[in-house]
């Protein structure tokens, strides 16, 4: 789960473009996200995933989006973040009926950022990837917990029990 932190990142003031469906329709906006938190006036838990329509990515998407009202009552947007494209990210929506949206960052610049692009091994060969991670920022835009390297299976149910009040 997300951690309380000692990171310090600041949402970046640089627009992202944003993909989501609404009404029927797909659009995509450039918004900064420290634009988008002090206009909504509320948390936001962004998270980055390797790749659209794999499993675990698929798995982690579907999760948030069937528990998308419960982080909307603790006060916390959902965006997802990866290298892929505006239509990728339309395709990926659409199949899944995703109810969050998506960020296409093509050009790593988010990626970057947030620095998740790290080495990784896959099936024995070394290669640069974007590694499962998330990010919790509070309606003022501070960035409260994060999580690198994080499974997908479980998180948002991890997540939600972290971010609820104590009772």
């Amino acid at each position: 789960m997300a951690k309380p932190t000692t990171e310090v990142i600041a949402l970046p003031e640089f627009p992202v473009t944003i993909v989501r469906e609404l009404d029927g329709n797909f659009i995509h906006d450039d918004i900064s996200l420290k634009e988008l938190i002090e206009h909504k006036k509320k948390g936001l838990i962004l998270y980055f995933y390797p790749k659209d329509d794999t499993p675990g990515c698929t798995t982690q998407a579907t999760d948030f989006t069937a528990n998308i009202n419960a982080f909307d009552a603790l006060g916390y947007d959902i965006i997802g973040v990866s290298r892929d494209s505006v239509e990728s990210h339309k395709k990926f929506l659409d199949k899944y009926d995703l109810q969050i949206p998506l960020i296409s960052d093509s050009d790593e610049k988010l990626c970057q950022y947030f620095d998740v692009i790290k080495e990784k091994n896959m099936y024995g060969k070394m290669t640069m990837g974007l590694v499962r991670s998330a990010f919790v920022f509070d309606k003022e835009g501070t960035l409260t917990h994060a999580q690198r390297n994080l499974r997908a299976a479980g998180y948002t149910e991890r997540l939600l029990t972290e971010l609820a009040p104590a009772s």
